[in-house]
C-alpha cells in the first residue's frame, strides 16, 4: 500500500483554531503552543449560526444585524489575535456567517490549511440526539488532521504544552499503516515515545488470535512502521478488552500528551447511541485527541470500512 500522507499534516504551516464565544482558553493555548513549535500561522476561525445572533428592538420584533454580530465577534477575538502576534506567530483572524461546520469544513477545504484545533463540550443525551455536533461533522468530514480538546482535557501549561508520550489506537492490522505511519512521525516530529496499542475485543478474540499470539501481533505492528523511522522510540502493546478503557487507562497510567486516532464515518445507530470508541475516548481523555478523517485516510490509501466496524469508531460530539 503506497503511503501518502503529506508532510504538512505532520508539520503544519497552518493552523486553524475553530474559536467559540467566549473562547475556550485550554484549545487556544493548546493551538498557540503547536504554532510556536511548528512555526506556523494561525487562522483564528469564528462562524456564528444567524438564528444565534437575532435582537430584539422596544417593539419586541426580532432581527439580524449581521454587521454588528461580525463586528461583536471581532473585538472578542482579536485580544487572541495579539496574544499570538505578541508570542512572534502570525496570526489573523476570520469570522464567517453560516452553520459553524459547515464554515470550518469549506474554509479548510479552499484555504491552506494543515490542522484543525478545536474543542468540544458534551451536551448530554438529550443533545447529542437534537442538535448537530459541530465537532462530530468536522473530524468525520476534514480534509486534515484535527485536534480535539475534550471536556475533561487537562490545561498542559504546567508542562509548557510538550509532546512527549504519544499513543495510537489501533483499529484493524491490515489496514492501520497509514495511522501508525502517521503516528511515528508525529513522534519523530516531537521527538517524543510512541505506544502502538491494538485492542483485541473479548469477543473476537478467538477469530483475531487464530493461528497468532499476542507477542506475533506486537512484532507485526513494528513491522508496520516504514525503515526511515526505525529510530523512533515505539512499543507495541496488544491486549484484550474494551477499545475505549484500554486506551483512557493505559493514557492516564503513562501521562500520555497525544492520543491519535482514525476517525471513520459512524453507523447512524451508532453515531446515536454514542457507544463508539472515538466518542468514549474524546469524551473521557485528559490529553488532546488527533484524528484522521475518512478523507484524510482516503488520500493515503484506505480503503473504506464496512458498517460493522464503523460501529467500533462511531459517534463522537
Amino acid at each position: 500500500m503506497t503511503n501518502a500522507l503529506k508532510p504538512q499534516w505532520i508539520k503544519p504551516g497552518t493552523i486553524l483554531f475553530a474559536a467559540t464565544v467566549p473562547v475556550h482558553e485550554t484549545a487556544f493555548r493548546f493551538a498557540l503552543a503547536q504554532a510556536a513549535e511548528f512555526k506556523a500561522s494561525l487562522v483564528i476561525f469564528h462562524a456564528y449560526d444567524t438564528l444565534a445572533v437575532t435582537s430584539s428592538e422596544a417593539s419586541g420584533i426580532l432581527y439580524f444585524d449581521y454587521d454588528a454580530a461580525r463586528h461583536d465577534a471581532m473585538k472578542s477575538l482579536e485580544p487572541l489575535a495579539e496574544r499570538a502576534r505578541g508570542a512572534g506567530i502570525p496570526c489573523r483572524i476570520e469570522v464567517h456567517t453560516g452553520l459553524p461546520a459547515e464554515q470550518i469544513l469549506n474554509f479548510a477545504r479552499d484555504h491552506a490549511v494543515d490542522r484543525i484545533v478545536m474543542a468540544t463540550r458534551s451536551p448530554g443525551a438529550i443533545g447529542k440526539l437534537f442538535v448537530g455536533s459541530v465537532a462530530e461533522e468536522v473530524l468525520r468530514k476534514a480534509p486534515v488532521p484535527v485536534c480535539v480538546i475534550g471536556p475533561n482535557a487537562v490545561d498542559g501549561a504546567y508542562r509548557r504544552y510538550a509532546v512527549r508520550k504519544i499513543l495510537c489506537g489501533v483499529r484493524k492490522l491490515a489496514a492501520s499503516a497509514p495511522i501508525t505511519t502517521f503516528a511515528a512521525e508525529a513522534a519523530k516530529q516531537h521527538e517524543a515515545h510512541l505506544t502502538l496499542l491494538h485492542i483485541i475485543r473479548p469477543e473476537q478474540f478467538r477469530m483475531v488470535l487464530a493461528g497468532h499470539v499476542a507477542a506475533t501481533m506486537e512484532r507485526e505492528l513494528q513491522a508496520m512502521l516504514p525503515p526511515a523511522l526505525a529510530a523512533v522510540k515505539t512499543e507495541s502493546i496488544v491486549v484484550l478488552g474494551d477499545p475505549a478503557e484500554e486506551i483512557l487507562f493505559r493514557a492516564r497510567a503513562t501521562l500520555t500528551d497525544l492520543i491519535i486516532l482514525g476517525a471513520h464515518e459512524a453507523s447512524t445507530l451508532a453515531a446515536v447511541a454514542r457507544t463508539g470508541v472515538a466518542y468514549k475516548v474524546i469524551a473521557s481523555a485528559e490529553c488532546p485527541v488527533l484524528t484522521l478523517s475518512p478523507a484524510v485516510l482516503a488520500a493515503a490509501a484506505v480503503q473504506a470500512v464496512s458498517e460493522k466496524e464503523q460501529a467500533y469508531l462511531a459517534g463522537v460530539f
